[in-house]
């Protein structure tokens, strides 16, 4: 039987148990709290334009190793040997939701082509406009001017840019374009942008993930602080895909004291290989490229 004591330890030891557990529960609903508040007050913090609009002037940039692959895959050697582990091709998680892209057969056989071939064909290796939305996910920044009636986006590779055109949902484009036609307007404080009128050349990585000149990309704008925009892209290509589909990452400002957008004219690194076969002393692996919108060896 226990005695007195054993009884008096029990009942004490019991009672610090329940405070424990009841000061280990109101800590937890503080932090959650706190929290709460924490993520309100950001949201509120918002910049915002005069009509109280997300005001997403300003320099931004996507980071993770997507631009290589849309979908999951592992690390692998780059193309070059020479440049070892530097020169190697990163693993990446993807952006895509809901699984492996939904290529029609035809679509997929031209995917497998562009990837086992890529350095080749990659009209980006050539210094041509990057599309959208690969330019949003490039290991370079942009920048966003916002107006009333226009949106600019200026990108620092190959120093492309468009025009988005707000509550014109009428003004179609007058012709195909690298980086299409942009007409957008609000959903609260979501940014919406139609993006249509494309040339069918560019790729959404390095991976060979296409599209035809049947593109259509539906972008979304939603601000999740004052330095992120959560971004998500639903591309619709009948026929490329069997169904839409869609991916999504987050869009992070530049914050250092002197961000800017810098000059990449690319068309200078790209000449030799595009060119170079042409010079009278051209040595012999410089050959007519491939993968541009035409062959030049299909044009002699």
């Amino acid at each position: 039987m226990p005695n007195d004591q054993t009884s008096t330890g029990f009942a004490t030891m019991a009672r610090n148990l329940v405070l424990t557990a009841a000061a280990t529960t109101l800590l937890t609903l503080a932090a959650s709290a706190e929290t709460y508040a924490q993520s309100s007050q950001v949201l509120t913090e918002v910049p915002r334009t005069a009509e109280g609009k997300p005001d997403f002037t300003g320099l931004w940039q996507a980071l993770g190793s997507a631009h290589w692959n849309i979908e999951p895959s592992a690390a692998k050697a780059g193309p070059d040997w020479k440049l070892g582990a530097w020169g190697a091709i990163p693993a990446t998680l993807g952006v895509v939701e809901g699984g492996p892209l939904p290529y029609t057969p035809e679509g997929l056989a031209k995917k497998k082509a562009n990837e086992a071939d890529w350095l080749a064909l990659d009209p980006l290796v050539k210094c041509y406009m990057p599309g959208v939305p690969r330019a949003n996910m490039l290991p370079f920044p942009f920048q966003i001017i916002q107006g009333t009636d226009n949106v600019v986006m200026a990108y620092e590779f190959a120093s492309a840019m468009r025009i988005v055109y707000m509550d014109q949902p009428d003004f179609d484009g007058p012709v195909p374009a690298w980086m299409g036609h942009s007409r957008g307007h609000w959903e609260g404080d979501t940014l919406v942008i139609r993006v249509t009128d494309f040339m069918p050349y560019t790729w959404f990585d390095h991976a060979g993930n296409h599209h035809s000149d049947q593109l259509e990309v539906i972008e979304r704008y939603t601000p999740a602080g004052p330095n992120m925009i959560m971004y998500e892209a639903e591309i619709r290509d009948p026929e490329t895909y069997t169904r839409p589909w869609k991916m999504s990452f987050p869009l992070y400002r530049r914050m250092e004291a002197n961000a800017q957008l810098l000059e990449f004219k690319c068309v200078e690194f790209a000449e030799e290989l595009i060119y170079g076969y042409l010079r009278k002393d051209a040595p012999a692996d410089r050959v007519p490229p491939r993968g541009m919108p035409f062959t030049i060896q299909e044009l002699e």
